[in-house]
């Protein structure tokens, strides 16, 4: 049988593309510049109260790590999982713009453990519910973790990438990763390669090797399930760009203010949990200090000055 990519017509676009030196329609037209400034709002809010409140079609990208319904805290037990599940899946939806994209973390592992809280049952229910295309379903792969006896011991956790519309914008030069300089000479020489590519480094793949933290990590600032910066820094530099606005309504340690600030994106994040502007500050005090050059200033906004952000200013 064949290899059916060879008739696909979206792969045969891309080739097209790619020979013409040409980009992708989601990177053209965009305006890229970094803002002189960034605007980050945070909210200790309940998320649904939130997102009601942000304009339709202006977010670029939503980092969304909701809870697993897996019994860990009081913040983590739902009778009725989807259906609480789905008014924030629906307001999601409404206020990404049409090249917008949301990544959804979480666990096939988590089925049966307490419900109906694992990444299957939101598949699910998107592909039911929802308009929006699942562009790659991604593996993060650890090598450490729980030691198990009753099942193969589990090393990864799943990101559900989700495209709001089939204009969503993907920059992948952005996070491409470089070829080690004997692979990069062999490359050089295949004649089919094109070399411009070829420089660029590889395509990182869905299926991403990053370490989990651990409890001695410098990343740490307190919250139990705090995500890696490389993994928050991959997802927005490949799915958002500068001076665009990245939401996360289940904000936990704040990662993603974090990150954004680094990569000049504006953020909204919020949290149930009043710790959320403590774990923040930890992030903040490891930000690099040439960030804070005078092209590079960032403000911190609350929930009262929310209309300041540049969502609800923009004409």
């Amino acid at each position: 049988m064949g290899n059916r990519s060879h008739r696909n017509a979206a792969h045969l676009g891309m080739n097209s593309l790619n020979k013409d030196g040409k980009t992708h329609k989601s990177l053209n037209g965009i305006d890229t510049t970094q803002p002189d400034e960034t605007i980050h709002a945070v909210c200790v809010t309940d998320c649904l109260s939130l997102l009601r409140r942000i304009p339709t079609s202006s977010v670029q990208l939503i980092v969304c790590d909701p809870p697993y319904n897996i019994l860990m805290s009081d913040w983590d037990v739902y009778t009725d999982y989807i259906s609480w599940a789905a008014e924030w899946l629906t307001e999601a939806e409404r206020v990404l713009a049409p090249t917008g994209n949301m990544v959804i973390f979480g666990g096939l592992q988590y089925q049966g453990e307490a419900g109906s809280g694992d990444l299957i049952n939101i598949i699910s229910h998107m592909r039911r519910q929802s308009k929006m295309l699942l562009a790659n379903l991604i593996i993060w792969n650890y090598p450490n973790g729980m030691s198990a006896q009753r099942f193969f011991a589990n090393r990864h956790e799943e990101i559900a990438w989700f495209g709001k519309s089939s204009s969503y914008y993907f920059d992948l030069d952005s996070v491409r990763e470089p070829y080690d300089e004997e692979t990069k000479k062999a490359y050089l020489k295949d004649t089919r390669l094109r070399p411009e590519t070829v420089e660029k480094g590889r395509n990182p793949t869905n299926v991403w090797q990053i370490n989990r933290l651990n409890g001695n990590s410098k990343e740490r600032v307190g919250h139990p399930t705090q995500k890696p910066v490389a993994i928050i820094q991959r997802l927005m530099r490949a799915l958002s760009y500068p001076g665009s606005t990245v939401l996360d309504f289940f904000a936990g340690s704040g990662v993603t203010t974090r990150v954004a600030i680094e990569e000049h994106r504006h953020s909204i994040i919020c949290d149930i949990s009043d710790t959320l502007p403590s774990y923040l500050d930890g992030h903040l005090t490891q930000i690099k200090s040439d960030l804070f050059t005078p092209n590079r200033k960032y403000k911190i906004t609350s929930l009262d000055d929310l209309d300041q952000h540049p969502l609800f200013t923009t004409p």
